[in-house]
């Protein structure tokens, strides 16, 4: 039997787990072949189960080809024994088994695929934190998701990272995690990054000191168009 032994896919894709056999009598061989799939352990209910007699064309029974989450993607006439998954989401990471029997024969042959989500860095949300009643200090929190788990970085104004901050980072499910820093009402950003990739988000989202500083150029930029004008004009009416 040959399948893939680790399969790494996205969230949210469909993704085909490989597996194929071949048998000394596969040629002659004119009993039933039976598929079953496995999870989690080596001797679980199999989820997913079909027969097919190896010398007929009747149809798959009990698996074929679906919009099911879990179907077959093979012919075992052809001792293709594949598992499509659709739409896989993080609670499908593990493993899954596959497993051929022959009928008559008395035996089975298995092998496992270990299954890899991937889920890129995002940042759920970034919030403050205000003190409880244990006298905690006011803190700035980071909630980020990400498969395999994101480092966080905590970043200054201009972007430097800070590395004098007192970083708390907890782990708030198998794809989260919550990091956070005291809080003082300076600009910081929250940084998540994963061989994947990398997110960022600032907080405040906008720096009330350069939104200002916007305006003052916005409006010393209107004052001189404003004086162009009224001087245009004027020379125009003196003519």
């Amino acid at each position: 039997m040959a399948v893939s032994p680790v399969v790494f896919v996205p969230r949210g894709e469909d993704v085909v787990l490989p597996c194929s056999f071949t048998h000394p009598r596969q040629q002659h061989y004119s009993g039933r072949v039976t598929l079953k799939r496995l999870a989690r352990e080596p001797n679980a209910l199999p989820f997913l189960a079909c027969s097919v007699r190896n010398e007929s064309m009747e149809g798959k029974r009990g698996c074929a080809e679906s919009e099911l989450k879990y179907s077959m993607y093979g012919d075992l006439r052809r001792r293709e024994l594949s598992l499509l998954i659709r739409r896989v989401q993080l609670g499908d990471n593990g493993t899954f088994f596959c497993r051929v029997e022959l009928h008559g024969l008395g035996q089975y042959i298995q092998r496992e695929t270990q299954l890899y989500v991937t889920v890129q860095p995002q940042i759920l949300n970034v919030s403050v934190v205000e003190p409880g009643s244990d006298g905690a200090p006011r803190r700035l929190q980071c909630e980020v998701e990400g498969q395999p788990l994101p480092n966080v970085t905590w970043l200054s104004a201009s972007g430097t990272p800070m590395q004098d901050l007192e970083v708390k980072n907890q782990q708030s499910g198998p794809a989260r995690l919550l990091s956070s820093v005291p809080y003082l009402q300076e600009v910081l950003s929250c940084r998540a990054e994963s061989r994947l990739g990398v997110a960022e988000r600032r907080h405040p989202a906008a720096h009330r000191g350069h939104v200002g500083a916007q305006l003052v150029v916005r409006l010393v930029v209107f004052t001189l168009l404003a004086a162009l004008l009224v001087t245009g004009t004027s020379v125009l009416i003196r003519r």
